[in-house]
């Protein structure tokens, strides 16, 4: 079973290859054309260690991503003005919510990977569930853990899951861009062959072709993009309608993923599921995509408010 390739991706353990592979490569001085226009970085996948503990960028990535969540997350519930009648949490609230988000993250994203991805390899080995360290994530998991956090955590607080979804919503793209420059770093979850593309990559571990670096692609679509049209979806429309955030980000991760696999070398366990152009990703998105367009009509229709649909409110009058 290969740990090499995930979806919110672990890193490597064979970190020292990286550090061997950065000279020459096979072909390079007989073939212009095989050449990296851009080099890989020469940044070691542990940021540091303390004696025996090993602290890697990628753990620093998720931090990152949970930390800058939640301030942001904080100036939400902070700011009344956002959220007119619905049900607000307090930033105390948050703090707790912060923890139940991570817990379904990382559950949700490890349970994801093993069943959308290496189903067959961890029904042979089902203890290898649990080593998480050796790697194995998926986004849609981690997202399917963090809606059923969303629920529970606000039924027991008396608050709108949709709302506490929204929040999410909002957050998410923060760790999405610290996760995938992560990838980048560990050189794993590479792009497609181009080596005609100018900012073309010979990673480590993927041989000596050129390849797209589609984790920037990434990180910069699913990140930097999403986090402002989200940023600009709470100016206009604030909090007021509870699911409407969660399905422009459904809808906006959807398209962005989709387009980011074209550029990004499907996991060697399962390959192209149609054609040289269908991957999991793709089939993972669409009903992403499905269910946010319900959600953004639900909100319109004032469905999911704290008073129920407009007709409930006219007939319990």
């Amino acid at each position: 079973m290969s740990a090499s390739r995930n979806d919110l991706d672990a890193p490597h353990e064979a970190v020292h290859l990286i550090r061997c592979r950065r000279g020459k490569q096979p072909g390079a001085t007989r073939n212009r054309s095989v050449l990296p226009r851009m080099s890989f970085p020469d940044i070691d996948p542990i940021a540091f260690s303390l004696g025996p503990l090993v602290i890697r960028w990628y753990a620093l990535a998720y931090l990152a991503g949970f930390l800058g969540g939640w301030l942001v997350a904080r100036r939400l519930a902070g700011a009344e003005s956002l959220w007119g009648k619905v049900p607000r949490p307090s930033k105390e609230q948050i703090d707790d919510f912060i923890v139940w988000i991570a817990l379904g993250v990382i559950l949700g994203g490890r349970l994801g990977y093993v069943l959308f991805y290496d189903l067959g390899a961890y029904l042979g080995r089902p203890h290898e569930i649990l080593f998480v360290w050796q790697g194995g994530m998926s986004f849609h998991g981690g997202l399917l853990g963090a809606v059923i956090a969303s629920f529970v955590f606000a039924r027991r607080n008396g608050l709108i899951g949709l709302s506490m979804l929204d929040i999410v919503a909002v957050t998410a793209p923060i760790g999405l861009f610290f996760g995938r420059i992560a990838n980048f770093i560990n050189g794993e979850l590479w792009g497609r062959p181009a080596p005609d593309f100018p900012f073309a990559v010979i990673f480590p571990f993927a041989g000596p072709v050129p390849r797209y670096p589609s984790q920037l692609f990434e990180a910069a679509t699913q990140g930097l993009v999403l986090f402002i049209v989200m940023l600009i979806a709470v100016a206009v429309l604030g909090m007021r309608r509870p699911g409407m955030l969660a399905g422009i980000f459904a809808i906006g991760y959807a398209v962005a993923r989709v387009f980011c696999e074209f550029f990004r070398e499907p996991d060697p366990q399962i390959g192209f599921l149609m054609g040289e152009w269908l991957t999991m990703g793709m089939l993972l998105s669409l009903p992403l995509a499905l269910v946010g367009i319900v959600a953004i009509i639900a909100a319109r229709r004032g469905l999911t408010g704290p008073g129920g649909p407009p007709s409930a409110k006219a007939g319990s009058a």
